[in-house]
């Protein structure tokens, strides 16, 4: 007898495109998944991760959402800016932003620093972004999530927004 699951990839015979979130379907004995918009995805099983095939973009999934895995720092910047955008367009202002832990050495030349005055004490000001104060998440062993999403926006008053990616193609 034959398994039915395995003759789709590992996530399943249907999937949501990272991109515009249209349901696309696997092909049969292949590690594909097919969207008529952006062309293939590739599902490696290895590490759990899903390949534009034509962009070479990497996304992993949390919690039935896509997440964008960065390699360059204008993509998680990118990102960071959109979602800002999008929360000042519903009317709220973002207080602080969370950035994954495995992105800090991509980005952290890109974040603004300030030293104190003479005579002012150095309580070890937090680095900013686009005016924000930055922290970065805690150990992926202690938060598993933090493994796959890229980060969260804190607004007023106090909740986390999160924005698992971009649309670029929407």
């Amino acid at each position: 007898m034959i398994d039915i699951a395995s003759q789709y990839p590992i996530f399943g015979p249907e999937i949501q495109c990272p991109h515009c979130r249209q349901t696309i379907s696997a092909l049969t004995l292949t590690d594909t998944y097919l969207c008529s918009r952006h062309g293939a995805f590739e599902a490696n099983p290895e590490t759990g991760e899903l390949i534009h095939l034509q962009s070479g973009r990497h996304w992993r999934r949390w919690n039935n959402e896509w997440y964008r895995q960065h390699t360059h720092p204008d993509g998680i910047r990118f990102e960071i800016h959109e979602a800002l955008d999008r929360l000042y367009t519903q009317g709220y202002r973002a207080t602080r932003v969370v950035i994954a832990q495995r992105y800090e050495p991509l980005i952290g030349a890109y974040l603004e620093r300030s030293t104190p005055w003479r005579g002012q004490s150095n309580d070890s000001p937090l680095p900013r972004l686009y005016g924000l104060p930055v922290e970065f998440s805690p150990d992926p062993k202690e938060e598993p999530r933090w493994e796959v999403i890229n980060f969260d926006l804190e607004k007023e008053p106090g909740v986390p927004i999160r924005y698992p990616y971009f649309r670029l193609f929407e």
